[in-house]
């Protein structure tokens, strides 16, 4: 695994900083900067310019490293968290706690995890995270970010009780990245999009990334990535399930962008899609008539909010 290098002096930076800005100005040079931790991101509350402190939330970005890809079998090896302070518009104002713990999965990391992610099974031997811990630091959260919160919420909540009453949001689907002009959507891709970079595949390293992610306007939209985010998972969607469809409507069901279940998660073998209420009826008619070619045809449908959206439980 490699070293972080030594942070260099104000004079150092400076001269570095004037070094980056002269190659931008040039036009054919792009300059990525190593995110720094920090606290504060808007000092609006601090200087008392903000309305009502009543107004403003702690939200919780969550990321854990695991063993594999399925929570039925595989085990968390570490968790991370950053707390922070935000306005339902989407402004982050400041840090206010930072969490991060091993956990002895009980058997050996599988190699290429050790690879992705350089945690060993020394560095986990005999760690555990204490659930009490766990709830106390996210319990004051009003919502929950992933990066990939289907991955995320579908381990922490067999474990920590406290990740099913929460609203979840996820920024990797839950913002219009694509509307937005930027074309990739992993943590690495946004961060090199806003000048950044980070060393990643650790949890709390790649928490405080999100959160730079997240504190910045979008590019067209303009708002705050949080801002943006937030707004989108106060809306409830619908999860429509095609239920015995015909097998030759696969390619116009994924063409749609549906998904496939395949029934290992104890919910109904089919394919699968959210979408917005003002949608369903529209989508409802696609089925009848273009994948059943039934006009009277019952498709179940069920409403999802940011309190069971991404989890095991739908």
């Amino acid at each position: 695994m490699t070293t972080r290098p030594r942070s260099p002096s104000v004079r150092a930076r400076a001269a570095l900083e004037a070094m980056a800005a002269k190659l931008e100005a040039s036009g054919d040079y792009r300059v990525l900067r190593r995110i720094t931790p920090r606290e504060w991101f808007s000092t609006a509350a601090a200087k008392g310019d903000f309305q009502r402190r009543s107004e403003v939330r702690t939200g919780l970005i969550l990321d854990v490293e695991t063993t594999g890809l399925d929570p039925r079998t595989d085990a968390i090896i570490e968790l991370g968290m950053i707390a922070f302070e935000y306005e339902p518009g989407g402004t982050v104002f400041r840090v206010t706690g930072s969490f991060s713990a091993f956990q002895d999965p009980g058997r050996p990391i599988p190699p290429e995890i050790t690879r992705l992610t350089g945690i060993t099974d020394e560095m986990v031997a005999g760690q555990s995270i204490e659930p009490i811990e766990v709830a106390g630091f996210a319990e004051p959260a009003s919502v929950v970010i992933a990066h990939n919160a289907g991955f995320d919420r579908r381990f922490v909540e067999r474990v920590w009780d406290i990740f099913r009453m929460k609203a979840w949001a996820c920024s990797q689907s839950g913002i219009d990245w694509s509307g937005e002009g930027v074309e990739g959507t992993k943590l690495g891709y946004l961060l090199a999009q806003a000048g950044l970079f980070h060393d990643g595949h650790r949890a709390a390293e790649d928490c405080r990334a999100l959160l730079e992610v997240l504190a910045r306007p979008l590019p067209v939209s303009g708002v705050t990535a949080l801002g943006s985010l937030l707004a989108g998972a106060r809306q409830a969607s619908m999860r429509i399930r095609a239920e015995g469809s015909p097998f030759d409507m696969k390619d116009a069901l994924k063409a749609r962008g549906y998904r496939w279940n395949d029934g290992s998660d104890g919910q109904p073998k089919a394919w699968w899609r959210d979408v917005a209420e003002a949608d369903v009826e529209a989508e409802l008619t696609f089925l009848r008539l273009e994948i059943y070619r039934r006009a009277e045809l019952d498709i179940p449908v069920r409403r999802l909010t940011a309190f069971d959206r991404y989890s095991d439980r739908v």
